[in-house]
């Protein structure tokens, strides 16, 4: 073993995932405590999307309209994120902290909401003396305040991960996060599944408030010595802009209507799907349902390979808006080869098109917020982080909502022959999603393409010898100018 370890030590960097996002400011012990924060959030994320579900609707006999809305409460903080990024940015603090409070009070807030969940659920099931109104309110209450801990820990979190990491470290940072990100939700699910697997009240309490002690425990050692006092920064008597002035000024840096709203597209185009894959896979091709689960797998490898690769262009010099562009054509091709699975009856296409969709989908996200953050004013990186998570998440929420409801209306036409007899089949109406997605993600496309382009003029007008890489100019600048 320990000539094993030896010769990790001594390999190349090239060989290491992520070795390169390390830096003399943030060293890889660091960065790893740091994204401790998206482990966190990855696995009550999971607690509340996937386990929750399943729990609340098979065992616990909850309406699943009512889970459904329960698991969309913690989205009402989603458009917040720009406030709390913000905020962030101009916190008033004698200690000299300005993400460190917001990231620890965003953890508290987790805290609190998984300690009283499990009680509020076993409320909501009916199995209690109190009314149902008591249940249905105590519940909405724990996952209103878990979102609101989420989406502040995670928004600030990477404004911090941005403060400490230099620019040309950013592209391989956000990879490293967000791969953390996924990892966790990957393990977690399979650790809750484990741990649940024999049903008991007294087992749900268990595993909530467990998650509940750990996801307070990992953000406490992430934060640990992480941000630099700086009292001057934070000084109460500094003159603090109001939001609508800050958003105003920022607005004038550069194109950020466009950007955001590509950012929104693309979200939205991405996200019609995640509720839809494992139901086509089972209702339209006959996919078991420990097939069918794989597909989660197989889209965060995917994601995680869209996020390396990411990482490793955008870091020789590729401009990540164009990286943005390619993810959502990849997205758009992986999207027509699902469609390609139902006539074919082919799981294996089913399969090979779910894993391009993840490519695609981790190209796109890490494109998008590299941009934002190298276009962000050093005083407003929290505002910006913050406004791309709220649209990104808004808008994949709103997708989520929205698929299943196209899904359903379409089956219901197209069973009723309206749509003739060719098109009488349970795909009709996936399929008619997915083109949609196609649609929106060529409008994605449309929206991202003038600022690639203006970028890359940019850097030419900068930078007239580049070196070729792989057959792509390489542009060494690692700003912006819009």
């Amino acid at each position: 073993m320990s000539r094993i370890a030896r010769a990790w030590m001594h390999a190349p960097k090239d060989w290491l995932p992520f070795a390169d996002a390390a830096s003399p400011t943030l060293p890889m012990r660091r960065l790893l405590r740091l994204s401790l924060f998206q482990v966190a959030v990855g696995m009550v994320s999971t607690l509340l999307i996937g386990t929750l579900n399943r729990v609340m609707i098979v065992e616990l006999g909850v309406p699943t309209w009512l889970v459904a809305g329960m698991i969309s409460l913690p989205l009402v903080f989603a458009p917040l994120r720009a406030l709390i990024g913000f905020r962030s940015d101009q916190h008033k603090s004698v200690l000299g902290w300005r993400r460190i409070p917001y990231i620890w009070m965003g953890a508290i807030m987790m805290f609190c909401g998984l300690s009283i969940m499990p009680f509020a659920l076993i409320l909501l099931s009916g199995d209690s003396w109190a009314p149902p109104v008591v249940g249905q309110i105590a519940a909405a209450i724990s996952f209103l305040v878990v979102g609101a801990g989420l989406h502040t820990t995670q928004t600030v979190g990477l404004a911090l991960a941005t403060d400490l990491s230099p620019p040309e470290q950013q592209p391989q940072v956000v990879a490293l996060l967000s791969v953390m990100l996924l990892g966790s939700m990957l393990m977690t699910a399979v650790i809750f599944g484990a741990l649940l697997a024999n049903f008991s009240q007294i087992r749900l309490i268990q595993c909530i408030q467990g998650a509940a002690l750990l996801s307070v425990s990992l953000t406490l050692v992430a934060l640990w010595k992480q941000e630099v006092r700086n009292p001057a920064i934070t000084s109460p008597e500094r003159e603090r802009p109001a939001f609508a002035e800050a958003w105003e000024a920022l607005r004038h840096t550069g194109p950020w209507t466009r950007r955001l709203a590509a950012v929104g597209l693309g979200s939205f185009g991405f996200a019609l799907q995640d509720v839809l894959l494992e139901p086509y896979g089972g209702q339209v091709l006959g996919l078991s349902v420990s097939l069918t689960t794989l597909l989660t797998a197989l889209f965060a490898s995917g994601g995680v390979l869209g996020f390396m690769r990411a990482a490793r262009v955008i870091g020789l010099g590729r401009d990540p808006h164009s990286i943005a562009g390619h993810g959502a054509m990849i997205g758009a091709l992986g999207f027509a080869v699902v469609i390609l699975a139902a006539p074919l009856a082919s799981p294996w296409t089913f399969a090979a098109g779910t894993f391009v969709i993840g490519v695609g989908a981790g190209l796109f996200q890490h494109g998008t917020l590299t941009a934002c953050m190298r276009a962000a004013p050093q005083p407003q990186i929290g505002l910006v982080l913050g406004a791309w998570g709220a649209v990104q998440a808004t808008c994949a929420g709103a997708a989520i909502a929205t698929s299943g409801i196209l899904r359903d209306v379409i089956n219901h036409v197209a069973e009723a022959g309206l749509l003739g007899p060719a098109l009488a089949d349970p795909a009709t109406g996936y399929g008619f999603v997915y083109l949609a997605e196609i649609a929106l993600l060529f409008a994605t496309i449309a929206a991202i393409g003038p600022l690639a382009r203006a970028t890359d003029n940019w850097q030419h007008a900068t930078t007239p010898q580049e070196p070729v890489w792989s057959g792509l100019p390489i542009h060494h600048s690692a700003g912006e100018r819009t």
